[in-house]
């Protein structure tokens, strides 16, 4: 057995990460080569299992946690040592791509099988985790796993929750834990030395720069908010325009204030209204019920405060007699990532001779949550024109493997503080 940071970029095999990547990918597959894999699925209890075989067959165990977080261990020399994470989430969105999430499971997965391939022992245990509800696609909000694990959200909460169907979060995993009733169970938040998450950008600006790798620097902040506006149904032919409440023009006028209160000439502001049910959906009867959802992010703790505490005022501003409430969903500050691990990325990429720059994140990952609990960092690599939570996601096997080579070093120097 050897030590040997050096070698261990050595054991990744591109092939091998590209077909894990493609068996992945036909678990939920979509007709136009996109993913459909929410969290808690069918699909998604097909993807455990899967990994889980993998896992089996190379010696690694496996075991859940109560939110069903699924840890993949590779035992190191001192086994009672905190171990170091790294991993992703295997849920997608309803029109998904193939590596949004999937990539940073199985790259760690793969570290974990070129270190066996290669005899080389850590100190520390590696384990390559898969997040529950990263997407928070089927259940809101997102990050479910990660964020109950570190203790940001309540256990009894998020078991709790509903998706569109009316499906009890606690009773999906219920039966994702009963398809592998064999697995090791594991407590909420037990100690980590350090978690490195590899992921797609979902951004242009690493392909835009010619670079291979993004060092990771933070994540910007993220609110979101379920805004419910109530009206009155009423007949479209007979109900005179001055004694309607339509709940559809309330929502359309709320909307239209919120993307001025958001207007950003530096085009930082993100801002986002991604769901809109409106009620009955018929053609002649004037809506009484709207919902609709607003996700809103800048990196600026102060702006995004400021704007976020303005959506329910503006809201009411604009209610045109109708009822509404606005409820926050999801509230999480900008964080900074570890400055050493960022570094030991940069490090890393510059040995291997990978092209590398500092980035930071518009998109929220499981790791702003472990941030809170050990030291963490991301490794991004480029997507295809920036192009995320579509089926027309797209990455090269090259890019692939030249992440998972930097993650194979990174965790490496880890494991073995």
């Amino acid at each position: 057995m050897v030590t040997a940071r050096a070698r261990a970029a050595d054991g990744i095999d591109e092939a091998r990460l590209w077909q894990r990547h493609m068996a992945m990918a036909r678990l939920g597959a979509r007709g136009d080569g996109g993913v459909n894999r929410q969290a808690l699925s069918d699909e998604d209890i097909a993807a455990r299992r899967t990994l889980i075989g993998w896992a089996e067959a190379r010696g690694f165990a496996c075991a859940v946690d109560p939110i069903g977080n699924l840890f993949v261990r590779r035992a190191g020399r001192e086994p009672d040592q905190p171990p170091v994470l790294t991993g992703s989430h295997l849920d997608s969105q309803p029109t998904g791509g193939k590596f949004d999430g999937a990539y940073g499971v199985l790259a760690g997965f793969e570290v974990l099988e070129a270190l066996e391939d290669l005899g080389v022992a850590t100190r520390r245990s590696i384990e390559a985790v898969a997040w529950t509800n990263e997407e928070g696609s089927r259940f809101q909000p997102g990050a479910m796993g990660s964020a109950a694990f570190v203790g940001r959200m309540a256990l009894g909460a998020v078991l709790d929750t509903v998706d569109r169907a009316g499906v009890r979060l606690g009773d999906a995993l219920e039966a994702t834990l009963a398809a592998t009733p064999t697995l090791a169970r594991r407590p909420l938040g037990f100690p980590v030395a350090s978690y490195v998450e590899a992921h797609i950008e979902q951004g242009p600006r690493l392909e835009a720069e010619g670079k291979l790798i993004g060092a990771v620097t933070g994540i910007q902040g993220s609110r979101w908010f379920a805004v419910e506006v109530k009206g009155e149904e009423a007949h479209a032919g007979t109900t005179p325009l001055r004694g309607r409440k339509d709940a559809l023009k309330a929502a359309m006028s709320m909307i239209g204030a919120l993307e001025s209160l958001m207007a950003d000439a530096s085009d930082v502001v993100r801002f986002t209204v991604g769901r809109f049910d409106v009620s009955p959906n018929s053609p002649n009867t004037v809506p009484g019920r709207v919902f609709f959802s607003v996700d809103f992010r800048h990196p600026d703790p102060a702006v995004l405060a400021r704007l976020g505490d303005r959506v329910a005022p503006v809201c009411r501003e604009h209610a045109r007699g109708c009822a509404v409430t606005v409820t926050p969903t999801f509230d999480a500050p900008p964080i900074q990532f570890e400055r050493a691990i960022v570094d030991a990325v940069s490090g890393a990429a510059a040995r291997l001779g990978l092209s590398c720059m500092d980035i930071f994140s518009g998109a929220f990952h499981d790791a702003k949550f472990v941030a809170e609990v050990a030291p963490t960092g991301m490794i991004f690599v480029p997507c295809a024109r920036g192009i995320s939570h579509n089926p027309a996601e797209s990455a090269e096997p090259a890019h692939l493997a030249a992440g998972a080579r930097v993650l194979a070093e990174v965790l490496v120097e880890l494991a073995d503080r």
